[in-house]
């Protein structure tokens, strides 16, 4: 049979096969369950404001940290000041004004105890109530760091404001001469 042969019937569905005959029930429309809806809507609103909390917290401590950072520049600054003001207390001129407030002097004719023989070197003679060396014309570089510091016996005064009670000697004598290294005690 060839396909010109061929009759043309129109389209026939295959035969629906015979069984049992199945039918949707109509159903039952359930409500939602509101208690579920609303546990549902409580857990999304605690996870919202959990969220919003420890935004909150993570905040705060970034004020609170940037805080500390911002004290502990403020302390070291306090500490370099205070290093500067500890130099300048500890250095010889604030030292020699302070001596000389307290009345001591420099003798030019320093004695010297020999400790081998218990010997003593020089004049011998106590010092004289004024300094033979004047330790604020010349002899001594400008502190900035003590200018303006008061000293311990007076707060009112100034290294500025100690003047030297008399200029220095023009000639002053040496110390005596060390023969064979520093003298020592004989101990046996």
């Amino acid at each position: 049979m060839s396909i010109a042969n061929a009759s043309l019937l129109p389209f026939e569905p295959a035969p629906r096969r015979q069984g049992p005959h199945l039918e949707a029930l109509p159903s039952r429309r359930r409500r939602p369950r509101l208690a579920y809806a609303l546990v549902a809507i409580a857990g999304a609103a605690l996870i919202a404001l959990a969220q919003l909390g420890m935004t909150i917290l993570t905040a705060q401590s970034s004020y609170d940290l940037a805080a500390v950072e911002q004290q502990q520049q403020q302390l070291t600054l306090d500490k370099q000041e205070l290093t500067e003001d500890l130099a300048g207390l500890a250095s010889p001129q604030y030292l020699a004004a302070n001596a000389s407030a307290l009345g001591m002097v420099i003798d030019s004719t320093p004695s010297y105890l020999r400790l081998s023989d218990s010997a003593i070197l020089g004049s011998g003679a106590a010092a004289g109530d004024t300094s033979t060396v004047n330790v604020q014309n010349g002899n001594a570089a400008a502190n900035a760091l003590i200018a303006q510091t008061p000293l311990v016996t007076d707060d009112e005064l100034t290294i500025a404001d100690v003047t030297p009670q008399q200029e220095a000697p023009a000639t002053v004598t040496e110390a005596p001469p060390l023969e064979g290294g520093l003298p020592a005690p004989q101990t046996h």
